[in-house]
Formats: C-alpha cells, sequence, structure tokens
C-alpha cells in the first residue's frame, strides 16, 4: 500500500543569523518547541545533519531522482535525534547529539518531522569551523543559525515505509553486539579502499589490528558489508570523527547476508548508518518484528508499557518489567509492537531502546503488511490443526506443514518460505501457527 502522511510547516526553514531554524511539525501538540540552545561542535554537527538529509534523499538501489523526504528529530533528557530513511528503504540513518554536544536546554519533549531543504543544505555545506550553530526545534523553527537566508515552505508526504522501516530495524538492532572499534586515521582509509556508489556485492569486514579487512566469506567475527557505497554519507563526518564502531549480528562461516551498523563518534555526537542485508531490500519488508506482533496479548502489554514510557535518553528494560509486573520478554514484544507505531527506537552504542511519538497509528501497520493480515485470517477461519510435531495450516486448496525449530523460527512446506529459507521473517502459514498453538506443541 502506498499510505502516506503529509506534514505542514508554519514557514519555511532557514539558516539566519540567530541560528538554524529548522520547521518543524507534529510532536506532543502541533508544531512543538522543545530544545532551543547552540551545538557546541558546529561544524561537525552540520556534516552529521547533512548526512542525514542526504540519505533521506537517496536512493541507493536503482537510483533516480532525489526522494526529498525529510529528516525525523526527537528531542528528550539529554538528546536530540534526527533520523532518516533512504528513498530504497535500505539505509537508516541516525545523528545522536549527546549532553557534551550542545549547550542549551531540552526544554519538553517530542518527536516532529524537520524541513530540510536544497538551500538550507547548501548553507550547511558552507559553515565554517568557527561559526556558532543555535538550533531551536519548535513552531516557527528547526533554527540553524549561520549568516544565510531563508528556503522555500513545503508540504513532505512520507511513506508508510518508513513507519514500517523504523519497526523492523528497531527489532534487528536489538540483537546486534559490537564487533570492531577503530581509530578514525584508520577508518578514513578502510572508507577510502571500498567499492563505489552502485556496487552491489555482499563483503564481510574482519577486525584486524587497528583496521578492517575485507572478505567474500562470514566468518566468526566478522560484520556485513553489502553495497560497501552506502557507506558513502559517513565520509562528510570523518575529519572529526574520533573512531568508528561496527555492530552487528553474530555469524558463522555459511551465514547469509546479514543486516550491520556503522558509527562514527566525535565525542559529542554520533552518526550512525544502518544497512539492510543486500542493496536491493528495503527493512520495510525485513519481516524481523511479525512474530512479536503476533500474539493478541502483546496488544494489551503494548498498552500497559506504552503508558509507563518516559523522555529517559534510554529504556530500562528491567526496570519498565518490574513496573508493569512483566516478563522481559513480553516487555520486549510490547517494545517491538509499539516499534510499528514509531514509538520505540534502538540505539546500539547505548544497548538500549528509546522513546519517540510520530503521528502514526500501529494498527495500520498491521493492515499495511498482508503475512500479517493473512496470518490472522486463516488463525480466525480455523485453517490451522495440530498434526503431531508439526502444524498444517489450509490455504485455498493447498496445504501447507509448519515445524518451529530449537531457536525460535518456523520452517514451512510453502514457495515463499523456500526462496527465502526464513531470511525475510516468517510466512503467513508459520504466524498464523504461532497465533493458534503453542510453543511447545509444534517441534520446538
Amino acid at each position: 500500500m502506498n499510505a502516506v502522511q503529509t506534514y505542514r510547516y508554519l514557514q519555511p526553514s532557514a539558516l539566519r543569523a540567530a541560528g538554524l531554524d529548522l520547521q518543524t511539525c507534529g510532536g506532543p501538540a502541533a508544531n512543538p518547541r522543545f530544545f532551543s540552545g547552540f551545538l557546541t561542535t558546529p561544524a561537525a554537527a552540520a556534516a552529521g545533519l547533512l548526512a542525514v538529509a542526504e540519505v533521506a534523499r537517496t536512493r541507493y538501489h536503482q537510483p533516480v531522482s532525489p526522494a526529498s523526504l525529510d529528516p525525523v528529530v526527537t528531542g528528550s533528557r539529554e538528546r536530540l535525534r534526527f533520523e532518516s530513511f533512504s528513498g530504497c528503504c535500505g539505509v537508516y540513518a541516525r545523528m545522536d547529539v549527546i549532553p557534551a554536544g550542545f549547550d542549551g536546554e531540552v526544554v519538553g519533549h517530542g518527536t516532529t518531522n524537520v524541513d530540510v531543504n536544497p538551500p538550507l543544505r547548501e548553507a550547511l555545506a558552507r559553515m565554517g569551523g568557527i561559526e556558532p550553530l543555535h538550533v531551536a526545534v519548535g513552531p516557527d523553527d528547526l533554527t540553524v543559525s549561520t549568516m544565510e537566508g531563508a528556503v522555500v515552505e513545503r508540504k513532505v508526504p512520507l511513506p508508510g515505509r518508513w513507519l514500517r522501516g523504523f519497526a523492523e530495524v528497531q527489532v534487528l538492532t536489538a540483537g546486534f553486539e559490537p564487533r570492531a572499534e577503530i581509530p578514525a586515521a584508520e577508518a578514513a582509509a578502510f572508507l577510502r579502499r571500498l567499492p563505489g556508489a552502485g556496487d552491489r556485492s555482499v563483503l564481510w569486514a574482519v577486525p584486524a589490528g587497528r583496521t578492517l579487512r575485507l572478505t567474500s566469506r562470514p566468518a566468526p567475527g566478522a560484520v556485513c558489508l553489502a553495497g560497501a557505497g552506502r557507506l558513502a554519507a559517513l565520509r562528510g563526518l570523518l575529519r572529526h570523527a574520533r573512531t568508528l564502531r561496527v555492530y552487528g549480528p553474530g555469524v558463522r562461516a555459511g551465514s547469509p547476508a546479514a543486516p550491520s551498523t556503522w558509527e562514527l563518534d566525535t565525542g559529542a555526537l554520533r552518526l550512525s548508518l544502518t544497512l539492510s542485508p543486500e542493496p536491493y531490500r528495503g527493512f520495510s519488508g525485513e519481516g524481523a518484528a511479525l512474530l512479536a506482533l503476533a500474539g493478541d496479548e502483546v496488544i494489551d502489554d503494548a498498552e500497559l508499557v506504552g503508558r509507563l514510557l518516559s523522555w529517559d535518553p534510554t529504556i530500562d528494560v528491567a526496570a519498565l518489567a518490574d513496573a508493569a509486573g512483566l516478563p522481559d520478554d513480553q516487555v520486549r514484544a510490547a517494545l517491538a509492537q509499539l516499534g510499528t507505531a514509531g514509538r520505540v527506537g534502538y540505539d546500539v552504542a547505548e544497548g538500549a531502546y528509546f522513546h519517540r511519538v510520530m503521528p502514526y497509528d500501529a494498527s495500520r501497520a498491521e493492515r499495511d503488511n498482508p503475512r500479517l493480515v493473512g496470518a490472522r485470517t486463516q488463525a480466525r477461519q480455523g485453517a490451522v490443526r495440530r498434526d503431531g510435531e508439526h502444524a498444517t495450516v489450509r490455504s485455498g486448496d493447498e496445504e501447507y506443514r509448519v515445524r518451529r525449530l530449537p531457536d525460535g523460527n518456523f520452517t514451512c512446506s510453502c514457495r515463499w518460505w523456500a526462496k527465502h529459507r526464513g531470511q525475510r521473517g516468517p510466512c503467513k502459514h508459520a504466524l498464523a501457527v504461532s497465533m493458534v498453538v503453542a510453543p511447545a506443541e509444534v517441534g520446538a
């Protein structure tokens, strides 16, 4: 489906003498104000904001005209976060401004969409190292102040793919671990050696002393690097960075392509790019969140957990579980459900979830997911029956055999599973089984 969410701005964003004036829309109230202050490393912050905006306007797979989509900004206690997806939804970018990065006050909290238009990007690109950069996020501004003029007001449609992308990324990255950390100089040399834009190969980066070595095959400790040219947005911040950190799931010999996160840290802010497992794959179709969304009880849990969320920089799952009276795994499933409404993200550097609010309805994300809709229909129509260590699902004139594996994943005899082998989440038949049959009853 091609549903979009339209944002409206009160006036154009502009880079003025008083500061960076970024127009906003949405949040806890229409056009909210929740931050005003100076960024302490203006040149680095400008480079990071440009990188997030550049990802938002780029389609890495089959590049065509710019996507012209604008970043999302969240203000909470001690954090400013700017986020975007690429036009193809295969790259997720985020800049986290931590307390050392700003001199001002987060006077409120909320999430909004920010107008970063071409003239503003040009003004940020011309910023010198000693120019102050003032940012105010509020009713008439995301105010980035240098000496530039106004830009044109726009109405920006944000696709439903962003909503599904936010849900998928937070589930995938929650399983990541730090895999490598290298100094900025070695990071710059490593990035220079990478294939250019348009490269679609799947490579693997292996820690090797103070740098990373590329190989064509996975091995324990390696991190997948699919479409290496998609890391180009990091280059503008390299001269300000101290380290490059790399995160990913555990892999072994023979592992399939996997997502990964590449993060530059300046000490005052962090810029990260999370790459989908292959250049042609958008996060919106990965299916990682589907199992967490399949149970009926997760909706009630999500309502409870949502009421308990605060605007702390990170979400403490154990504390949230105590407050909600739920086991940790149910809280994590509830956070995945909240992620479908854009209310939860995951920060690999902190190893923790964070809170955001977007003008999306979680039920709409469910309705827009054909596998979940199909599974609920099959479960409701009684198409699932237990069959020894397996379950059988009737779909039309066909019957499919589903088995739960010891790791909690499924196999199915359908063509969809045969094609993807579980790499794009469960098929609708496996989801239907998870809704109807207890885990212990299906081959686990």
